[in-house]
């Protein structure tokens, strides 16, 4: 039988009379969604649950204990049939529906004339979803999608534009104009200062804008981490970022998958950079962040992992801070959290590892400017970013200022996407397992005592490449890998 194509409504019904039959548990929640709406509830059943007691004992609803009489529906908007006997809740509705008062018979959507969708509540905005009876598990699945995906905050910026909406309409009378101002409102500093639990700087905000003179809408920039590249692991607010972005500035690492979440019609500009080519300095993608923003673009600058570790997401507030551009910052988890987890490694361990270094290897001169003897102090963790050109080099310093050759290593490459691999062995090895599997940028470095939990602990992609490594592979290693450290040292920059 084909789903009924409902007529979506929103009835009114403050101070309005609505009759209830039954009084079990879908009868309450029946109720407490029409208490909520401000109806007047009547609730006919020969007994009720806890719950509807002590509302009819506060004098909340009132209650109706002897059998249903057709008169009960004389003064009444709507009536909800909810109890466990089918021929009660087909009389009910017959009797509504000659009197022409929709009736709602729950799980019955033949019997009713109006159905209860699914709600998203962020007062006073609502948001409602049906399926015309067809699937309602569906409907369940898309409710706790936009419960994710509307930000919390929306409910006090409707608020605040009802608040204004008369001052909006004598100040924009022309509609072109007033659908700009409404744009902003929603989508600019504004909505970004109540995203920030900052509502009274919201409101002032808003009622300065009101008052200035025409002008080109002001330009802002988000930060956003974009995590190791799983979709899934965005955040709420980083994906909310990328729905509501006129630009998105985005590194080389950020993944497809993620790119694909966001507004169709955005402009895309990728400024990442990688060893030996990068598609712009850091200076360029200073300008470009100014530029958009000054031409009143809502700008998202997309790092992967997050932006304040070893994304120069610091460099780049000063910068917006300097020239007066409006941000904000949404972190992402980082590619060491995410790659550890992926990979099945706690980067501490009660047994293990009581501290956790994060180390960038991305260029020759950082290695010269890393504490070796403090890195290779044991119990501890070492997450190394963008050191797969350098493998070699960070195995011979870490040994030669005391790590210990047998210390177990993960390396993770692609971590928390389908082609993960983990590559795992002893310190020894590092160097040579590496160039043996081909391991390729981006990658994670896992050194310490946890990393030997990889084996035990995988539970995401491919199983770890691990072992002893066979005479005739090691044979096929270049010497490089295996005798003397790199004197060429490139990597990946975030």
């Amino acid at each position: 039988m084909p789903a009924t194509r409902l007529y979506p409504l929103f009835a009114d019904l403050s101070r309005r009379a609505v009759l209830v039959v039954g009084g079990g548990v879908v009868a309450e929640r029946k109720v407490a969604a029409l208490l909520g709406a401000q109806a007047q509830v009547t609730v006919n059943a020969p007994a009720l649950t806890p719950r509807l007691q002590r509302w009819a004992t506060a004098g909340r609803i009132a209650h109706r204990a002897e059998p249903f009489r057709e008169e009960w529906l004389e003064r009444v908007w709507l009536v909800v049939a909810a109890t466990s006997d089918g021929e009660l809740n087909r009389l009910v509705a017959s009797l509504a529906q000659l009197r022409r008062i929709f009736v709602n018979v729950v799980d019955d959507a033949a019997l009713s004339s109006f159905q209860v969708p699914a709600v998203v509540e962020r007062a006073p905005l609502t948001v409602a979803i049906s399926s015309g009876g067809a699937a309602p598990m569906l409907v369940r699945l898309l409710r706790e999608r936009l419960e994710a995906l509307l930000d919390p905050s929306l409910g006090a910026l409707a608020t605040l534009a009802a608040r204004l909406r008369r001052r909006i309409r004598l100040r924009h009378p022309q509609p072109a104009a007033r659908r700009r101002f409404y744009e902003e409102l929603f989508a600019g500093p504004v909505a970004a200062l109540l995203r920030q639990a900052r509502p009274d700087e919201a409101r002032r905000t808003a009622e300065q804008a009101l008052t200035a003179p025409s002008s080109a809408p002001a330009g802002s920039v988000v930060l956003v981490g974009a995590g190791p590249g799983d979709p899934g692991l965005l955040t709420l607010r980083g994906l909310r970022a990328l729905n509501e972005a006129d630009v998105i500035l985005h590194d080389r690492l950020v993944s497809a998958e993620v790119l694909a979440l966001a507004r169709r019609d955005a402009e895309r500009i990728e400024v990442g950079k990688q060893a030996g080519h990068h598609h712009a300095t850091q200076d360029e993608i200073h300008a470009l962040l100014l530029e958009r923003a000054r031409a009143g673009r809502r700008v998202v600058r997309l790092k992967g992992g997050d932006p304040f570790v070893f994304g120069r997401g610091g460099e780049e507030l000063q910068f917006l801070r300097a020239h007066g551009i409006a941000y904000e910052v949404v972190p992402g988890i980082t590619a060491a959290v995410a790659c550890a987890a992926c990979a099945g490694v706690p980067l501490t361990h009660r047994d293990h590892a009581q501290s956790v270094r994060f180390v960038t290897a991305h260029c020759r001169d950082s290695l010269d400017t890393l504490d070796w003897r403090a890195l290779a102090q044991e119990r501890q963790t070492l997450a190394i970013y963008m050191g797969v050109a350098g493998l070699a080099r960070l195995q011979t310093q870490l040994i030669a200022h005391g790590r210990a050759p047998a210390t177990p290593f993960a390396l993770v490459e692609n971590g928390s996407l389908p082609r993960q691999r983990v590559v795992t062995g002893t310190l020894a090895q590092l160097a040579g397992r590496a160039a043996l599997h081909a391991v390729r940028s981006p990658a994670l470095l896992i050194v310490g005592e946890v990393a030997a939990l990889a084996g035990a602990l995988a539970w995401f992609g491919a199983p770890p490449l691990g072992g002893a490594m066979p005479a005739a592979a090691r044979r096929q290693v270049p010497a490089a890998a295996t005798t003397r450290p790199t004197e060429i040292f490139t990597g990946t920059s975030a």
